[in-house]
C-alpha cells in the first residue's frame, strides 16, 4: 500500500478543481448502477467516455491544473458496491504532483463508517471526504452522524457535501427513490455550529436553495461553496455578487468533471459579472489554504 503525499508545486499550476469525480475504476466497475449510470448520461445530454484516474491525471497535468478526485460510497441507498476510495486514493499517490484524493464512507453504516474514514486518513492519506445525502440517503443534520464529523474534524481535513438540485435519478420512476430535500444547504448550519473546526464545502450553486447557503456561508466561516456543477452563465446573480464580495475567501473553482470540463468552465465564467480581481483566489488560492498546500 502507498501512502498518499502531496508533491503539487502549487507556483506551476494555474488552478485547483476541487470536484472531479472517479466513476470508473481500473477493473471496469461504475460507480452507479447501469440504470442510474444511463438516465444521467441522458439527463447531462452527454455519452462521452468515463475517464479512468490515470487519464483525468494527465488531462489536468495538460491543462497546469490539479485536481481533487473522489467518488461516492452509497451502498446501503443503491445496493450498489462504491469504487475503492483507497485505490483512488492510491492512483492519486502516482500521480501526486496533480491529483488530491478525497475519500468517502457510507454515513448508514455508522461504527464501520468512522473506522473507515480514519483507515483512510491514517493508512492512505486522503485529504477530506465528499458526501451526498441525497444519492447516499442521509440527513446530514442528525445527530447519530456526529462521531462521523468529530472523527474528520479530530484530523483536520474537510467534508464536501452536495447541494441543491441533482441530476442523478432525474426522470426516472420516482426519481430513483432519491430525496431532494436532504441536499438542503441549511441542513449543514447546525453541523458547522456544531463543529467549528470543521471544514465544510458546500458543492454546487444550491438550487433551488441559493439564498439559504449564502446564508449559511455569510454567517458560518467554516463554510465554503464550490462552483461545480453548472456551467457559470448559469449561476444564480446573488452567488455571483456574493463571490465577488462577502465571501470572496471562501469560494472555490470546481468544475464536476467529466460531466462540465474546466475547460467550458473557463471559457463560461468570462459571461459573468464576476469580478476579475477574485478570480486568482477563487481559482487556486483559497483552495490552497483550505488544503494546506502552501508549504
Amino acid at each position: 500500500m502507498i501512502r498518499y503525499e502531496s508533491a503539487i508545486d502549487v507556483d506551476t499550476i494555474d488552478a485547483i478543481d476541487m470536484h472531479v469525480h472517479i466513476e470508473v475504476d481500473a477493473h471496469g466497475h461504475s460507480s452507479l448502477p447501469d440504470d442510474l449510470a444511463e438516465a444521467a448520461s441522458h439527463y447531462f445530454s452527454t455519452n462521452a467516455p468515463r475517464p479512468d484516474l490515470d487519464s483525468i491525471a494527465s488531462y489536468y497535468r495538460g491543462r497546469k491544473m490539479a485536481a481533487v478526485v473522489f467518488t461516492v460510497d452509497a451502498e446501503t441507498q443503491l445496493g450498489h458496491s462504491a469504487i475503492s476510495s483507497a485505490e483512488i486514493a492510491e492512483g492519486a499517490a502516482r500521480n501526486n504532483d496533480v491529483l488530491i484524493p478525497f475519500g468517502s464512507v457510507d454515513p448508514r453504516t455508522g461504527t464501520a463508517a468512522i473506522e473507515r474514514a480514519r483507515r483512510l486518513i491514517d493508512e492512505n492519506g486522503v485529504r477530506g471526504f465528499k458526501f451526498h445525502p441525497t444519492v447516499q440517503g442521509f440527513d446530514p443534520s442528525d445527530e447519530q452522524h456526529y462521531p462521523l464529523y468529530e472523527a474528520i474534524q479530530d484530523a483536520g481535513v474537510p467534508a464536501l457535501f452536495h447541494t441543491g438540485q441533482t441530476g442523478i435519478g432525474a426522470g426516472m420512476r420516482g426519481g430513483y427513490g432519491f430525496r431532494l430535500g436532504l441536499s438542503n444547504p441549511m441542513l449543514l448550519d447546525g453541523v458547522a455550529a456544531d463543529f467549528p473546526d470543521l471544514q465544510i464545502i458546500m458543492a454546487h450553486p444550491s438550487v433551488p436553495w441559493q439564498d439559504e447557503a449564502l446564508s449559511v456561508a455569510t454567517h458560518k466561516h467554516n463554510t465554503w461553496i464550490d462552483l461545480s456543477g453548472w456551467s457559470p452563465k448559469y449561476f444564480p446573480a446573488e452567488l455571483v455578487r456574493y463571490a465577488s464580495s462577502i465571501i470572496k475567501r471562501r469560494v472555490l473553482f470546481g468544475s464536476d468533471f467529466p460531466l462540465l470540463t474546466p475547460d467550458r468552465w473557463l471559457r463560461d465564467i468570462e459571461k459573468t459579472a464576476l469580478k476579475p480581481e477574485v478570480m486568482p483566489d477563487i481559482l487556486k488560492g483559497n483552495a490552497v489554504r483550505l488544503l494546506g498546500l502552501g508549504g
